[in-house]
């Protein structure tokens, strides 16, 4: 059948290299559920307004219901677009006298962008479950460390000892906030820009609200030209999509480091590693290098994304077109990145002795040894500072070695201030240094607790709000389905 698109402005087809060039395969295959979805609630709604009969939305009905079934493999993806290839099908079906109703008050414009829209709250929502239990896998593990004691680090040199439940949370926290932005992305994403046909809307009485309220969207995009010609919501899930990637090559470099020989704190799963083709002792760190690539790729696409939306003209520009690849391989790269950092953690083993021991290493006390100089001798910090740092530098832990500095820095020694070698050997302490810091947010057993339990209320709160969200995005074919029944056509 000749292209029903071209046939009267244009007068040939686009040659087979053309049709390559000009379509994005991946993409109809991704929102092809959602252009059925599309059309079957526009359909409903020109019927409810009077603009098609009941017998005509039943035949385009049942049409619909049948390339549903069959999938994409059913239609001809040679036309320009999912769109095109779905009306052609639906006229080759039931004729063009119906069929070719099913486009009334309706543009491929609007259509694409709803569909998008509809296919990413979808995908929104499969990441916030697994950002969820990301968090979940490594408040569990946190629940073990509490009592872990590690090297904490800046600069990757030994700083002061933590916990390992500490450095745990404080990746939770940042995968928490990850989650809010999904969830203040998804309320600009969920808006309906159907009805605003090519950019100026349409001379037919149609009901937007009711084509929104039938594809479950909280509200319209309002002014047709903005609906049709803006991918602001794609860039911002890509935004956010680059900060979760971020977080994770976070995670994945530390746990890279931390399999290595010269950290020796994990060992990760023989799932998640390989080996070499020639050092037959080798085991590799791939999933999580990958992980760490593709945060590269995930920024790339933002990029791009911005790049080919900068100056378009409104309204709708084919330029769009360029932009879902990008977003659809975001989404793929984040959503698998954040189900394998759940699967590695989940499977690593933690050398707990090995992290203990280190904890020891670097002088990782001194910042604890300077507080109790303040505290027990009286002298300022900064001058503390220069005791210990001229310590540090000079080698000995001793009262008699602090003395021996303190009398060249102010004159005096220490001792003879109140400083007590007991306050000393309680302050090189490790364990001693870690239980000190139990302010709100501290690395102490007890903080540490406390910040779980609050976690993991929170992940709870987020689980609940993220069931009323995809309850009410997936009722909708429910609802399409009662005004079906109560229109009287084909269910």
């Amino acid at each position: 059948m000749r292209d029903i698109l071209r046939r009267g402005r244009l007068s040939s087809d686009v040659d087979r290299e053309t049709a390559k060039f000009t379509s994005s395969p991946e993409v109809d295959e991704w929102i092809f559920d959602s252009a059925i979805l599309v059309n079957r609630a526009h359909v409903v709604m020109l019927c409810e307004q009077g603009i098609i009969s009941k017998a005509d939305c039943s035949t385009i009905l049942k049409a619909l219901d049948g390339i549903k079934k069959e999938g994409t493999t059913g239609i001809n993806l040679a036309y320009e677009d999912v769109h095109m290839a779905l009306e052609s099908k639906l006229i080759e079906s039931i004729g063009e006298d119906v069929g070719g109703r099913m486009h009334t008050a309706k543009s491929r414009n609007d259509e694409v962008a709803t569909c998008i829209r509809i296919a990413l709250r979808g995908e929104l929502l499969g990441l916030m479950h697994e950002l969820n239990e990301l968090r979940q896998v490594l408040i569990k593990l946190a629940e073990s460390h509490t009592e872990t004691i590690m090297p904490g680090f800046t600069h990757l040199q030994h700083a002061q000892p933590t916990t390992f439940a500490h450095h745990l949370i404080a990746y939770v926290d940042a995968l928490e906030r990850d989650f809010d932005r999904l969830c203040d992305a998804y309320a600009r994403v969920n808006l309906c820009p159907l009805g605003a046909a090519a950019f100026a809307s349409t001379g037919f009485p149609i009901n937007r609200e009711r084509t929104a309220q039938l594809l479950g969207f909280d509200d319209l995009v309002e002014n047709s030209m903005d609906a049709v010609s803006t991918r602001d919501f794609a860039i911002e899930c890509m935004s956010a999509f680059s900060n979760i990637m971020t977080n994770l090559s976070r995670i994945a470099e530390e746990l890279i480091l931390w399999s290595t020989p010269e950290f020796d704190f994990i060992e990760l799963d023989d799932r998640y590693a390989s080996t070499s083709s020639i050092m037959p002792q080798k085991k590799n760190p791939d999933v999580l290098e990958l992980i760490r690539a593709k945060a590269g790729s995930t920024y790339g696409a933002l990029m791009s994304a911005l790049t080919i939306c900068k100056a378009l003209p409104y309204s709708y520009n084919r330029d769009l077109q360029e932009v879902t690849p990008h977003l659809l391989r975001a989404i793929a790269m984040t959503r698998a990145s954040s189900r394998m950092v759940a699967d590695v953690v989940d499977t690593m083993q933690v050398k707990v002795d090995v992290m203990r021991d280190k904890a020891e290493m670097g002088f990782t006390t001194a910042t604890e040894l300077a507080d109790t100089i303040v505290r027990e001798a009286g002298v300022s910090f900064r001058t503390a500072h220069q005791i210990v740092g001229t310590l540090t530098k000079k080698g000995g832990r001793t009262l008699k070695h602090i003395d021996a500095i303190s009398e060249k820095v102010i004159g005096k020694r220490l001792s003879e201030l109140g400083l007590s070698q007991k306050s000393v050997d309680v302050a090189l302490d490790v364990v001693s240094n870690v239980k000190t810091r139990k302010i709100r947010g501290g690395p102490a057993p007890e903080e540490t607790v406390r910040m779980i339990k609050s976690r993991k209320e929170s992940i709870t709160g987020n689980i609940k709000n993220l069931k009323g969200k995809t309850e009410t995005a997936f009722t909708c074919h429910k609802k399409l389905d009662v005004a079906v029944g109560k229109l009287g056509v084909h269910k």
